[in-house]
């Protein structure tokens, strides 16, 4: 029977505290995994599995990744749903061995990696967020608190429990924290969302406690200073702290002060509407094709991050939303203001990242001299933005970036230009900061120099000239004469300095105090002028934590004019115009644009983008467009820009159109697209309908609406029926401002019922039984949706166009004709011949004119030649 190593059992009583993530056991040069987490990594990273050892009379299957190149391996776990127990040796091999020859290095879980906690560059997208949230419930009431450890951004909001869908979706946090007592109930939610879901103890969301963690955290002694939270706001937070406590080990994160959201004050976005409308994310999954990914001409992450945030949450607030037009405004008319700013951008690196890696003791020089540089460019732009006609918004961040001319200073005598990534590589401290460093680095590199320095002192001490100083590995230095001299040393006054050592046959060694001071400060050189560097770097980082949220505001203001100067250079260069923004329910877009589809149509070389005008302005009531028209012809497109623009005015930018004005929108619903969810039992018109009653049951009349084939999933009367009274609802009950695109012409006769219904269509043209699209909505109904037609461009077989024709004629004469012939129609409908597809054309003997054309090469032909070959083929083609 097999004994467990002392080495083992340390391992399996490790692993039994960290069960549910894969455990990275550090041994010398590599991180090892044992049991089932190195069958479940060797698969997941596709290298070797081997074994160690042998565990209850069975093989310990074993795997390994190197130390130095663990980053690329994590990435790859962590996007596979894995958690890992970083475990480290906490002391050198050879101080196990003072407890004993058999001592186990003592070793312990420094870190847990998860989605929501990432720090290192190599695991993070650098233009975008990666929130960890915890989401909380006290009786009937719920919070949400979030935070980006890798930039310090720490929010919370109070919402109600149905609200955690769309607030989930907005955000796209990697991992959601929840109560054990609810995990099973959110699974479903978050695993729609792709989000990692970790179910906490209760303790951990105890508001008593949480608050009390929140004050340590912070260093206050209330919270009245961050503003006011409710007990279900503080309970989120503090368990989100708890965690962060449980995932590093104790060194927590630097945290922003909590700021406490709003639901009013942001626009009302549910997932299948942003998923819809593609904001940040393409249907196919990536950001190619998004919205976010046609408007990000930002230069700098943090920029890149803020854009995105803008987009997820458009505001309600009409002063900021001003704010945010008058400082793009500014960028706009100031060309060459907005050109410099972008410049010096360029050069700024990512402030809050290196701030954060600083203080969870993970950052290493180059952080030191990412703030350096972010500062050096901070001060260049607040010198640029001198102007004192600067709107208040760009002011205020202008103001943030100036007062750090001693840190500035201070970085720039300490560090060298281009620093090493890790402090334990030593290098980086400029010559002449510290003269203790600078004499142990001149003792490191520069030891023969030294020791020839003191030969030559020592031989005109002397008056010896052919002294000489030697090493060996035995006496170390020593100074050498012949036996001659020895004498002289051996007399005093010099044998007060220089002590005898030994005596050969030919020479008589001797050796000084200075000597052997020098001696051991020489090979001691590198280790002193490393632990001088490790120094000086912690108390460097330490000066820069400690105005850390100085450094965070100007972090801010760096984003905030980047943001500023990117969206001014999108709107000159792709023609977008300042909408006016107000607190009416007008929504009027003159030549409007989708800016993803002109995009896309530019870069293929296409047809320009054809604009649209759209008014849903309200007065007491709905405002809504019943929109018919075929397939094809840009009825999604249009619906989608309208909503598209009406965001892109809230979020403070300029807007694809050539005029435009926008009452403060509330909500935006979409539905559009068909789609099923076969993992929850849900057919494609169930999903229909559950996206279609929530927007009925919530949609107030602030909102603006786009629906797009309601009814299309079911039978046609039926769908008909639903569609009728959606439109109805909306109309009397919501009172909304509503795109609604149907094929359902019927509909179009409640435009005369309805009083804020009209009909728009969108225009086609017939030319020789084809169809041509205009894209061009125009006021007015269709008669047809030329679905025979779409289907011919889309490739169906000419067999099947043609019957389908027929039986499109028939079907529409029967309609007209009343529904007992149309019954009987139907009933007669199979006797119709369908018509079969033709013959294949019998193969035809090559014609002579084709072979003699075949044969002949132009380029060898004179004139002559080519008039007499004219003829040739005249004479053939009679044939």
């Amino acid at each position: 029977m097999s004994t467990v190593t002392p080495m083992m059992a340390q391992y399996l009583e490790i692993k039994a505290r960290h069960a549910d993530a894969l455990l990275f056991y550090r041994m010398g040069d590599f991180y090892e995994m044992f049991f089932d987490d190195a069958v479940a990594a060797s698969e997941a990273l596709d290298i070797a599995l081997t074994k160690r050892g042998k565990h209850a009379g069975e093989d310990i299957p074993m795997c390994g990744v190197p130390v130095h190149a663990a980053e690329s391996y994590l990435l790859t776990l962590i996007r596979k749903g894995f958690r890992v127990a970083v475990c480290e040796q906490m002391e050198s091999p050879a101080e196990a061995k003072k407890r004993g020859s058999k001592s186990v290095v003592r070793r312990d879980v420094v870190r847990l990696i998860t989605p929501g906690t990432l720090t290192e560059d190599s695991l993070l997208e650098a233009r975008r967020h990666n929130f960890l949230a915890a989401y909380a419930e006290i009786r009937d009431q719920a919070a949400l608190a979030w935070a980006d450890i890798s930039t310090g951004a720490f929010h919370v909001m109070q919402i109600a429990p149905v609200r955690l869908s769309p607030e989930l979706a907005r955000l796209a946090p990697a991992e959601l924290i929840v109560p054990e007592a609810i995990e099973t109930e959110k699974h479903a939610l978050v695993s729609d969302l792709g989000i990692a879901l970790t179910p906490l103890a209760r303790a951990s969301f105890d508001s008593t406690s949480a608050e009390r963690r929140i004050l340590d955290l912070f260093g206050v002694s209330a919270l009245d200073a961050f503003g006011s939270f409710t007990r279900v706001e503080v309970s989120a937070m503090g368990a989100l702290i708890d965690y962060l406590d449980i995932t590093q080990k104790g060194k927590l994160p630097l945290l922003q002060t909590p700021q406490r959201e709003a639901q009013d004050r942001i626009v009302q976005i549910d997932a299948a509407t942003r998923r819809n409308l593609e904001l940040t994310r393409a249907l196919s999954g990536g950001k190619a094709g998004s919205l976010l990914a046609v408007m990000d001409r930002t230069v700098t992450p943090g920029g890149a991050r803020l854009l995105e945030q803008r987009l997820s949450s458009p505001s309600r607030a009409l002063d900021v939303i001003q704010a945010r037009q008058e400082a793009l405004g500014y960028c706009v008319e100031n060309g060459a203001f907005s050109a410099d700013l972008r410049d010096i951008l360029r050069k700024t690196p990512d402030m809050d990242r290196a701030l954060s890696r600083l203080a969870l003791e993970r950052g290493g020089p180059r952080d030191l001299a990412a703030i350096r540089s972010a500062l050096v460019q901070a001060a260049a732009l607040a010198g640029r933005c001198a102007d004192p006609a600067l709107p208040l918004h760009l002011a205020g961040a202008v103001e943030n970036l100036t007062g750090f001319d001693d840190l500035i200073a201070l970085l720039e005598a300490a560090l060298v230009a281009d620093p090493p990534l890790l402090a334990r590589d030593g290098g980086f401290i400029a010559p002449g900061y510290e003269a203790e460093l600078d004499e142990a680095r001149t003792l490191r590199d520069e030891g023969r120099s030294v020791i020839a320095a003191f030969q030559r002192k020592y031989a005109e001490h002397t008056g010896i000239s052919s002294l000489k100083i030697k090493h060996n590995n035995v006496l170390g230095y020593f100074i050498e004469t012949t036996a001659t001299h020895a004498g002289k040393m051996l007399s005093a006054p010099l044998s007060e300095t220089y002590i005898h050592r030994q005596t050969t046959a030919n020479q008589v060694r001797f050796t000084t105090v200075e000597l052997s001071e020098i001696e051991t400060r020489i090979l001691n050189a590198g280790n002193h002028a490393l632990e001088i560097e490790k120094r000086l770097y912690q108390g460097l980082s330490e000066t820069i934590l400690d105005q850390a949220p100085r450094l965070n505001a100007a972090a801010r203001g760096l984003a905030e004019l980047d943001l500023a100067a990117a969206l001014a250079d999108l709107a000159r260069a792709e023609r977008w115009c300042r909408p006016r923004v107000d607190d009416s329910r007008a929504l009027a877009v003159s030549g409007g644009r989708h800016p993803v589809v002109e995009q896309a149509l530019r870069q293929q070389g296409g047809a320009p983008f054809v604009a649209n005008d759209c008014d849903l302005t309200a007065g007491d009531g709905a405002a809504i467009w019943l929109l018919t028209g075929p397939n094809m012809a840009g009825k999604s497109t249009f619906l989608r820009q309208n909503a598209l623009i009406a965001l892109l005015a809230q979020i403070g930018s300029y807007v694809p159109a050539d005029s435009a004005h926008i009452g403060l929108v509330s909500q935006i619903f979409s539905r559009v697209g068909a789609s099923d969810d076969l993992a929850r039992g849900r057919s494609t018109f169930m999903v229909e309908m559950v996206e279609t009653a929530a927007i009925l049951n919530q949609a107030d009349d602030r909102a603006l609406v786009i629906l797009d084939e309601i009814g299309r999933g079911t039978a046609t009367y039926d769908g008909l029926s639903i569609a009728w009274a959606t439109l109805e609802h909306l109309h009397d009950t919501n009172r909304a401002r509503a795109l609604f695109a149907t094929h359902y012409h019927e509909l179009t006769a409640l435009a005369g019922k309805l009083s804020h219904v009209e009909n728009a269509t969108v225009a086609v043209r017939e030319w020789e039984g084809e169809v041509i699209f205009l894209h061009e909505v125009r006021k007015g109904a269709a008669d047809r949706s030329y679905g025979v037609q779409v289907a011919q461009l889309a490739g169906l077989p000419a067999s099947v166009v043609a019957r389908a024709r027929v039986v499109l004629d028939a079907l529409e004469k029967g309609e007209r004709e009343g529904g007992a012939r149309q019954k009987a129609l139907i009933d007669d409908l199979p006797l119709f011949a369908a018509t079969p597809a033709p013959p294949p054309p019998a193969a035809q003997a090559p014609s002579p004119v084709v072979e003699m054309l075949g044969e002949i090469h132009p380029d060898d032909l004179t004139p002559r030649a080519a008039l007499d070959f004219l003829y040739q083929l005249k004479e053939a083609a009679k044939t």
